[in-house]
């Protein structure tokens, strides 16, 4: 039998999102290649079945009590000399490809070295001009976009196939397989906002039964109509499939899972982080409603958004297995971009 390749699957920890896409990934990865594993970041609350061979701390991003980017703290917080540290760590040329979703310690380590990279991420879609953005560009948000984790090929993935390169969303299994039903509550995952903010803000819409799941719980509590709940992947595809809807940032995965079910859905970009914006600009292209910020000035959108029907599904393949088969292993594929 032929040798199976090394691949090192690099992804970022500084969120659930690329943490959940992991856990589809890597199981279909290990039929092609011999995986090993890197993160860096520590912010993600998903729980992870599989061993970690490398562990960084990357860059790390702290957030505001108002749902925004503390600009000053993540800057005074990441070091620039750790960070070149752990790019010179990373054992890149000990693997024959190395597989990145948005991972800037490894994709810099591959550039550097001159060792072949896939980028298999939500935001490799943004190198297209063709998929949606704000009315107002940000132009540090493309450079961020475009040179935060160089590759050197790109599968991407977003709410439609704008381009020739970009794919349906992976959707775990959890969510893929469930059983469907409306229990009249709705699901909320707003992280850069704290507890008491928005357990204030939704108390004050009456009627409804809030899923509230938080970075900071570590227990079920019930505060009015709002229950909080611990982050735990299996307990929030529970929430969101007996859901009425969810309320969450403008990130990629969970309004991919809310659509893929047929959920209402209504999103609130984090500030300042210019991905989010173009991700709610594409959602209001499918009739997905959004505000800039959450707060007592404009709970209204929401009451509305409550009491209104919102009947969008898009029917997202499973096709995860075809496209890394396809894209990547192929012979003539991999030729291409192995050494």
């Amino acid at each position: 039998m032929p040798k199976k390749l090394k691949v090192l699957y690099a992804f970022q920890g500084t969120g659930n999102g690329h943490a959940a896409r992991a856990l589809e990934i890597i199981p279909i990865l290990q039929n092609f290649a011999e995986i090993d594993i890197l993160i860096s970041g520590s912010q993600s609350q998903v729980k992870l079945n599989f061993p970690i061979q490398y562990s960084y701390r990357g860059v790390v991003f702290f957030y505001s009590k108002r749902g925004g980017l503390n600009y000053l703290k993540t800057l005074f917080n990441n070091s620039l000399i750790s960070l070149f540290k752990e790019l010179n760590q990373v054992p890149v040329r000990d693997y024959d490809l190395v597989i990145n979703d948005f991972e800037a310690i490894s994709a810099w380590a591959c550039k550097l070295r001159k060792v072949p990279i896939i980028g298999l991420s939500h935001q490799a879609s943004f190198l297209s001009d063709k998929t949606p953005r704000p009315p107002q560009k940000s132009w540090l948000g493309e450079l961020i976009l475009r040179y935060y984790a160089p590759v050197e090929k790109n599968i991407a993935f977003h709410f439609k196939p704008y381009d020739d390169f970009i794919f349906s969303p992976v959707i775990r299994a959890d969510i893929r397989e469930a059983k469907l039903s409306n229990l009249g509550h709705y699901t909320v995952y707003l992280p850069a906002y704290t507890d008491d903010k928005l357990i204030k803000l939704l108390v004050k819409i009456e009627g409804v039964s809030w899923q509230l799941f938080s970075r900071k719980a570590k227990e079920v509590k019930l505060h009015g109509n709002v229950l909080i709940c611990p982050i735990d992947a299996k307990e929030f595809a529970k929430s969101i499939t007996s859901s009425a809807g969810l309320l969450c940032s403008a990130g990629f995965e969970g309004p991919s899972e809310a659509l893929f079910l047929g959920k209402k859905l209504f999103v609130v970009p984090i500030k300042g982080q210019y991905e989010q914006y173009c991700n709610a600009a594409a959602l209001r292209e499918l009739g997905v409603p959004s505000l800039k910020v959450l707060n007592n000035q404009n709970l209204e959108p929401l009451r509305d958004w409550v009491r209104k029907e919102q009947n969008i599904q898009i029917e997202f393949p499973n096709q995860t297995k075809a496209i890394l088969e396809r894209e990547i292993f192929a012979s003539s594929k991999l030729g291409s971009i192995s050494r």
